[in-house]
């Protein structure tokens, strides 16, 4: 067995340098701000579903068209199943995958750490903006 036939069956990991890794494309669909609400809220569901409607409804802001467009891009990525229920109108029901669950860990993170250093980054904006901004004597 060559080396490469050895590793043909090793899943590659991602470069994140790599201009052409999908990796690049991987982070900018879940570093979104509405997937990571729709992991959250699903994740506090779990294991039952939520419908696309109740969803919307615990997702201040989001248009039914970025929901949808959201939640279409997380079942292709395996993230989150999606069931229709046959009536008028169709009832449509989500709830995440194990791998959706297995995101919710790093994504609730990455909320903590935003929500404990808002201030700081505030701070820090203010303070750029402020020195940034031609003084009255020139």
């Amino acid at each position: 067995m060559t080396t490469r036939s050895a590793h043909a069956h090793t899943p590659a990991r991602g470069d994140l340098f790599d201009a052409q890794c999908p990796t690049r494309q991987l982070l900018d669909r879940i570093g979104t701000k509405w997937t990571s609400m729709a992991v959250k809220v699903l994740a506090q569901a779990a294991p039952d579903e939520i419908r696309f409607a109740e969803l919307r409804r615990r997702m201040p802001g989001v248009s039914q068209k970025m929901l949808s467009v959201t939640l279409q891009s997380m079942v292709r990525d395996g993230l989150v199943v999606r069931r229709v229920e046959p009536a008028v109108p169709p009832r449509v029901h989500y709830r995440l995958t194990e791998l959706g669950l297995s995101l919710e860990i790093p994504l609730a993170a990455l909320r903590t750490w935003a929500e404990d250093h808002m201030a700081a980054i505030d701070h820090a904006n203010a303070v750029n903006d402020a020195a940034a901004e031609p003084s009255a004597t020139e």
